[in-house]
């Protein structure tokens, strides 16, 4: 899991817990069946799906305020309200239009899709009525966290260098860290301050007037590369060690880490 989803998830989850809300988690273990995740073994899917909670859990996600929701559960229990939703979504919209949200599943529109894969965004969409939140977004937009190499717009899981995952240990994050496109004096498209604005800055309380103090002194150069690098890293380090203790201490955790290490993944 890359550290956008473990805990810049977490970071805007508190934050609605503390402002009262009560979140709806979908752990959407039959799309990813769909989408042919882990070669469609459900099984694998779902242990998957309990070793990303038993993330959030450890990166200190407030689970008092969350409900997590397993699709393959919810859509058997409620079967005669989802499947009406979906079949009136599908009839709305032709192939084309379909084929067009492919995005959301990491495919493109050019490629040969499944059936399956056809059917996921009709599936999606009725999501957003069917949990029946009070509070919901019928399209939202957010930043996406860059890749740490020179040009890169978004983090690869395929490259495990351009990001730092969860599971990275100190070593790793520093190395990540220092080899990371920084070039001095340029704010945008600047990874390292990415990480510090979406990251670094919202875990610790730091206010986005700081932020801006530390873009002028980057920009005017009073700030180096050679100063972020070393500071950025050790504040991932001391926000992702509770989630490495809890894997090192936990037998339970610790099992579930390694089988899905062993699993392999496909797109």
């Amino acid at each position: 899991m890359h550290i956008a989803q473990g805990i810049v998830k977490t970071i805007n989850v508190n934050k609605m817990v503390r402002a009262g809300c009560k979140v709806k988690i979908w752990i959407a273990d039959w799309f990813a069946q769909l989408n042919n995740k882990m070669g469609g073994d459900l099984k694998k899917i779902q242990t998957v799906g309990r070793y990303m909670i038993e993330i959030w859990k450890a990166a200190g996600m407030n689970l008092d305020g969350v409900e997590f929701l397993w699709s393959s559960e919810e859509i058997n229990r409620r079967a005669h309200e989802y499947w009406p939703i979906v079949m009136d979504i599908a009839r709305k919209n032709n192939v084309k239009r379909i084929t067009r949200c492919c995005q959301i599943m990491g495919r493109s529109d050019q490629d040969d899709l499944t059936a399956a894969q056809i059917f996921y965004p009709c599936m999606q969409c009725a999501d957003i009525f069917f949990l029946k939140a009070s509070i919901y977004r019928t399209i939202a937009f957010h930043d996406m966290l860059p890749g740490f190499k020179e040009g890169q717009e978004k983090m690869s899981k395929s490259d495990p260098s351009s990001a730092i995952f969860m599971e990275d240990d100190e070593a790793q994050v520093n190395v990540k860290i220092k080899q990371a496109f920084c070039p001095p004096k340029i704010v945008e498209g600047n990874p390292c301050l990415e990480y510090i604005k979406y990251i670094v800055f919202p875990w610790f309380g730091r206010t986005f007037t700081s932020m801006d103090e530390l873009i002028s002194d980057y920009e005017t150069g009073a700030l180096h590369p050679a100063d972020v690098k070393p500071a950025l890293a050790k504040a991932i380090n001391e926000i992702l060690q509770p989630v490495r203790d809890h894997f090192n201490n936990n037998n339970e955790a610790k099992v579930l880490l390694n089988t899905v290490k062993k699993y392999r993944v496909t797109s």
